[in-house]
């Protein structure tokens, strides 16, 4: 009787010493998947796509250092990206943030933190810099939107005010939404 105890013994503390290594190896692949489930199916570094009009012109040149596409959320997500926006005879405009991503089925590109949008000085213009943050661009028709504070700076004159709508192509559109202030150098 007392070799069949030590048996039965035997094989339960065998079964409680699989049931935890089986417990451990199962939660370590579990988190060893999610992990995984998170990581890019394919990516570029210095990425570069352009966009033509119908004349064969440049219109749109989206840059970035990094790209990744997720499938587990079928995005593209960018790090550092620019676009640009061509106008036949004024300095391209320069959009750029730290990140980026792009939606399943999307060509939007939604900037997100701090973005700037710089355009040069012309013999016509004056150079332009605004800085907002979270915005949405359409490279295909040459707009961007944010709901988010917006300051427009030229030269010495400043105008901010909350929310912007922008388009980018000739003839160029900027509209600040709500709480508009401007200060204006008077030379």
């Amino acid at each position: 009787m007392l070799k069949n105890n030590s048996f039965y013994g035997y094989v339960i503390t065998l079964a409680i010493v699989s049931g935890l290594f089986a417990k451990f190896f199962v939660n370590d692949d579990a988190e060893h998947h999610e992990a995984a489930e998170h990581s890019a199916d394919y990516f570029s570094v210095n990425y570069q796509k352009w966009q033509m009009n119908e004349q064969g012109n440049l219109e749109t040149h989206l840059t970035a250092n990094k790209m990744a596409h997720y499938s587990d959320d079928s995005a593209i997500h960018l790090e550092n990206p620019q676009i640009f926006f061509y106008n036949a005879q004024n300095p391209a405009w320069k959009i750029q943030s730290e990140t980026g991503e792009i939606a399943k089925g999307s060509d939007t590109v939604f900037l997100n933190g701090g973005v700037e949008i710089e355009r040069a000085a012309s013999s016509k213009e004056r150079e332009l810099i605004i800085l907002t943050s979270n915005l949405t661009v359409t490279p295909q028709t040459h707009f961007a939107q944010t709901s988010e504070f917006t300051q427009l700076r030229s030269g010495k004159n400043s105008t901010t005010g909350m929310g912007m709508k922008a388009t980018f192509n000739t003839p160029v559109h900027l509209e600040l939404l709500a709480q508009v202030h401007g200060n204006y150098d008077k030379k």
